[in-house]
């Protein structure tokens, strides 16, 4: 694997390769992505071996403008063009019926695709080298946690990758919105930085929020990225604590033997010698930003257990709370890829 600065020669290389039928992880304003060539199905078929990510489960396509979006998809509502202008580039994935010719490998054999376009120069420089549509899903194993940085990314998949462009950082740092307009009533499958109220504010209409309001449509939702119960996972034992609970269950753990890692929102550091405590910032931007990061540095600490301070109930927390719950699910469990 190479990894490189994101000039205008390793953007040209990246394209090549990946009409080569390569793999190039790429980032984005939400995670680094593992980008293929969306039209080729051997290349796509290069993503889920690398990940070990279950053929079923549908890639998001990556696109250089809205204007790509007819190619793609068919039965566009006016919806969806007035989202794409207010959030495109940006954190919001659409699903749509996809267009003749969009292979099942990206769509999990559904008649449903999800497109965006991403919020990253490089991304963009990359696409419009491209010239068409990137299926990028999260470079990292699936089920783990997700990259934000070139060097997450060398660790999850080391040589399995041609090349990564380092764009630093990821900005959002947690993945796009998915909004489902593939049915009558518009449904948020997956939460992320653009909420339900700011959807409402354009098409007039608050979107259904999976799992917490039900969609009118009898049809089913489709299968998204990221909508499985055990996701974004440390291989270390993950558990959500009440603030008012956190030091006390971290010293009832230390006292039994156990190494014991804290991420801590608003809670202060007891300054114990037996815990790692790890202070996140105290907004949901802030917190977002840095969760990943959070989670890989704590996972990587040789503890026992991380303890997470829950989070408060409202909306701006409700993604990154999304993404704590599955990662409390998946946690601990063997890797097998």
């Amino acid at each position: 694997m190479r990894v490189t600065e994101p000039d205008a020669a390793a953007i040209a290389r990246a394209a090549e390769l990946l009409r080569a039928g390569e793999l190039v992880a790429l980032p984005t304003e939400t995670v680094y992505g593992l980008g293929a060539d969306a039209l080729n199905p051997a290349a796509v078929g290069r993503i889920f071996a690398a990940k070990g990510r279950p053929a079923d489960h549908p890639l998001i396509v990556h696109l250089p403008d809205a204007e790509h979006l007819v190619r793609w998809a068919r039965a566009i509502p006016k919806e969806a063009i007035a989202l794409a202008r207010a959030f495109w580039p940006g954190p919001l994935t659409l699903i749509l019926k996809r267009e003749e010719g969009v292979p099942d490998e990206v769509t999990g054999g559904q008649d449903t695709v999800g497109l965006r376009v991403p919020d990253h120069p490089v991304a963009l420089a990359l696409l419009a080298a491209f010239g068409s549509g990137i299926a990028a899903p999260s470079a990292n194993r699936f089920g783990r946690i997700s990259p934000t940085t070139a060097t997450h990314v060398v660790e999850e998949l080391g040589d399995k990758v041609a090349l990564v462009l380092d764009g630093g950082p990821c900005q959002v740092g947690i993945e796009s919105t998915i909004l489902d307009l593939s049915r009558d009533t518009p449904e948020i499958l997956r939460p992320g930085a653009v909420s339900a109220d700011d959807i409402a504010r354009v098409i007039g209409r608050r979107p259904a929020v999976k799992g917490e309001t039900a969609a009118a449509a009898e049809e089913p939702a489709p299968r998204v990225s990221g909508a499985l119960a055990a996701h974004y996972a440390p291989g270390t034992p993950l558990r959500l604590v009440p603030a008012a609970m956190l030091t006390e269950e971290a010293a009832a753990l230390a006292g039994e033997g156990s190494r014991v890692a804290v991420l801590a929102r608003s809670v202060e550091d007891p300054e114990d010698a037996r815990f790692l405590w790890h202070a996140a910032p105290a907004d949901p931007k802030g917190y977002a930003h840095d969760l990943y990061a959070s989670l890989r540095m704590l996972d990587a600490s040789g503890a026992d257990f991380i303890l997470v301070e829950a989070l408060p109930d409202s909306p701006d927390w409700r993604a990154i709370a999304d993404r704590l719950g599955r990662a409390a699910v998946g946690s601990g469990e063997a890797d097998e890829t």
